[in-house]
């Protein structure tokens, strides 16, 4: 049997809206994000303390994410002596949290860290805030990373940089 072209682009147009009208009508996007950084929003800083019972202490507490430094509020110190770090290439996974990007390291990142007055902590993963979560007199940043250390005994040390868009920066050319 042989069809016409105009019999198969008949067929065609058939099938195409077979297709679409027994497709199942496409929902809203729910919006998963617990939280967020904007100011104003309905999910923004202000509210977090109501927004999950366990999160309570963010309505009540002093000095919590996110913390504006202020040059009033901010003390600059030697007692921690000189920051060293050690970074190689690592195999890592990348995750995107809602509330943030990810990157997270599992089992080869031996040797890859910072030594704080001789006290080792270990890159456990490192991720990005869009934009920042903390803010310098006031002013937010673009995006702003939190490379997160853990030592043997469970310590923190997160080390945190804060980007402006603009020109790339030498040093992360280098």
């Amino acid at each position: 049997m042989k069809i016409s072209a105009s019999g198969c682009i008949f067929l065609l147009v058939f099938i195409y809206i077979t297709i679409v009208l027994s497709a199942p009508p496409g929902g809203e996007v729910e919006d998963e994000t617990e939280f967020s950084y904007e100011a104003k929003g309905p999910k923004g800083p202000a509210k977090w303390g109501t927004l999950k019972a366990e999160w309570k202490m963010c309505g009540t507490g002093k000095m919590q994410s996110p913390i504006n430094l202020t040059d009033g509020n901010v003390k600059v110190t030697s007692k921690f002596g000189s920051l060293r770090s050690q970074y190689l290439p690592a195999n890592a996974t990348i995750k995107n949290r809602g509330h943030d990007i990810m990157l997270e390291f599992k089992g080869g990142n031996k040797g890859i860290g910072i030594t704080v007055r001789g006290k080792k902590y270990k890159l456990q993963q490192l991720h990005w805030h869009f934009p920042s979560e903390h803010s310098i007199n006031g002013e937010r940043y673009a995006l702003e990373e939190h490379m997160v250390h853990e030592s043997k005994n469970g310590r923190f040390a997160v080390v945190a940089f804060l980007y402006n868009i603009g020109e790339p920066d030498p040093f992360l050319l280098s």
